[in-house]
């Protein structure tokens, strides 16, 4: 059974994989506010004081710049374990 939690999300960082010369090819996505956003827990990556890292469409990585503190977060992906 996939498990969810609810998080309040803005700007983001969409990592598209890398080049020839092995940068990084990212786009940068700014948004107006948060919203409030259901995701998938196994999607879910790591998470950080700044950012919860997701994975997306195709191989590519979503690090999204979230509202709540660190600990809520953590407490929510914890209490889903």
């Amino acid at each position: 059974m996939t498990k969810y939690i609810e998080i309040t999300l803005g700007n983001h960082m969409i990592s598209h994989g890398y080049n020839d010369d092995n940068k990084e090819v990212t786009e940068i996505v700014r948004v107006e506010g948060f919203s409030k956003k259901v995701v998938a827990v196994s999607r879910i990556k790591s998470l950080s004081e700044k950012y919860i890292l997701t994975n997306y469409l195709d191989g590519r990585w979503i690090y999204w710049e979230y509202e709540e503190d660190y600990e809520t977060i953590k407490k929510l992906l914890l209490d889903k374990q």
